[in-house]
């Protein structure tokens, strides 16, 4: 059929030329260049880089000669990752331009994270302290996503596995345990992207993917006292990555879109938080330190204005998003947890128990970007500002001159405050199944947020000043629509 139609081409071609040599001469008339067919088919290799946040749940039972603590929060390894992967896609054009691919990886990484949850006084009677690294991991995947042109939106999941290493030193009543766990430990992984066309053979792509690592049991017992520690694995990882197509179509080329003017939108995700926090009695330095992880959902709306100059786009943005990050896991404070007899025989509860919330967030952003045909690459920054709410319940054994003991006391630390806002992001034409007009456009974003450090301090009934201490740092991956006041120049897949 393509020799066909290439051969009527010529004919016509040779025809318009000898007809023109009869003609008088007319001002030349220019055409738009002719639009190939983007091919995703074909093997690929390259490079990705990013960052990583855990949300591994540890916990740790104490036990002596009665029964002593069961302590939990999260660890939260976290830090830089890079590495390269290589895959194939296979694309149906008969079938809604589904495509679909496997993907293999490999990367380095230097996430880690403690916690001194019981005593933190190296010496003292009590001392409990966690610690946990991911130093590598990989992944081998599928991918299934449609394909709109130059750009693929796509789902992934399949097999992972990686480095892990879990320890934990407990010393109580003379007692030292010492607990470690090295070793590569297997699991699945799900998450989802976007990548798009950047020009030859090139594609740029941005991505979010979940891990699961299974769960470290350990256990360790001493002449008085035993040590169990449990820790998941769950690992949450924001990527950018490039590709190089063997094979692919170079010669592909659409014209760059008009993102000048107005727009206003939608957006849905997911975010995770990564709080490092402490409680301190004010005096009697050094603090119990934890790290509080609230995750959840979040949506909101957004609106903008872009200035463009050839391919290059300059904008701002405006957003606000009710969000359901939650972290209500936390029971700790230096002896934390605490199950013990009481005085007159009966049993005691002392420990702190935290929930962390984070309802509501905005930002003000400046956004850069470059058109590469209708598919713009930005980068954004700006000024954030959110809430962080933290309910501390406490309950005592009866320490202290006006407490009764088994007694909760309840305290509320809520903070809005602002900070700063950076991220990267890819928006391009939204053409679901043809339901959406020229004006419409979906874009795929992270964004890393940093509303710096509150510190509250408090007295209970034991009259002893205490200091809580929270640090915001969140990181968000959502999808938005936007509605554009002008006409973007859309090419026709």
């Amino acid at each position: 059929m393509k020799k066909i139609l290439i051969g009527a081409a010529l004919i016509a071609s040779a025809a318009t030329a000898a007809n023109a040599a009869d003609l008088p001469r007319k001002a030349p008339v220019y055409k738009a260049p002719i639009l190939q067919v983007y091919d995703w088919t074909g093997f690929y290799i390259g490079v990705n880089a990013g960052g990583s946040v855990g949300r591994d749940l540890t916990s740790n039972a104490i036990n002596s000669a009665a029964p002593f603590s069961n302590e939990r929060t999260h660890l939260s390894p976290a830090g830089a990752i890079g590495g390269g992967q290589i895959g194939y896609n296979w694309q149906f054009r008969n079938f809604y331009n589904l495509v679909l691919g496997v993907e293999a990886d490999i990367q380095a990484a230097g996430q880690r994270d403690s916690a001194c949850i019981g005593g933190c006084i190296v010496g003292a009677p009590q001392l409990t302290t966690l610690n946990k690294e991911i130093d590598w991991f990989g992944t081998a995947r599928v991918r299934a996503g449609i394909a709109t042109g130059p750009v693929l939106t796509y789902v992934t999941a399949g097999y992972a596995y990686g480095h892990v290493t879990t320890s934990g030193v407990n010393v109580l009543a003379g007692d030292t345990i010492r607990l470690s766990s090295d070793r590569t430990r297997g699991g699945f992984v799900v998450g989802s992207g976007v990548e798009a066309s950047i020009g030859g053979n090139w594609t740029a792509k941005i991505e979010y993917l979940y891990l699961d690592l299974s769960t470290d049991r350990l256990f360790g017992a001493a002449p008085i006292t035993t040590f169990a520690q449990t820790s998941r694995t769950r690992d949450n990882i924001f990527r950018a990555g490039l590709n190089y197509r063997i094979g692919g179509n170079s010669g592909y080329s659409e014209p760059v879109a008009n993102w000048s003017g107005f727009y206003l939108g939608g957006n849905a995700g997911s975010g995770i938080a990564r709080n490092k926090s402490s409680t301190a009695f004010v005096g009697f330095p050094p603090p119990v330190t934890f790290t509080l992880v609230p995750d959840g959902y979040l949506g909101g709306v957004q609106a903008g204005y872009n200035w463009q100059a050839a391919a290059w786009v300059f904008g701002v943005e405006a957003d606000i998003q009710g969000q359901s990050l939650r972290d209500n896991k936390a029971c700790i404070l230096f002896s934390g947890c605490i199950v013990t007899p009481l005085n007159n025989g009966t049993t005691g509860f002392f420990g702190n128990t935290y929930d962390q919330k984070m309802p509501w967030l905005g930002t003000v952003r400046g956004r850069i970007g470059y058109s590469v045909g209708s598919t713009l690459f930005y980068g954004t920054a700006g000024f954030a500002y959110g809430q962080t709410k933290t309910t501390l319940n406490e309950i005592n054994l009866g320490v202290g001159p006006a407490f009764v003991a088994n007694t909760t006391q309840r305290f509320e630390f809520k903070k809005s405050k602002g900070g700063y806002v950076v991220g990267a992001g890819i928006e391009s034409p939204l053409k679901f199944f043809g339901l959406f007009g020229p004006n419409w456009t979906t874009k795929t974003e992270y964004l890393y947020v940093d509303l710096g450090t509150t510190r509250t301090t408090f007295t209970d009934a034991s009259l002893l000043p205490q200091t809580f201490t929270t640090r915001t740092q969140e990181h968000i991956f959502r999808t938005g629509i936007n509605y554009h006041f002008n006409t973007p120049v859309v090419a026709k897949y």
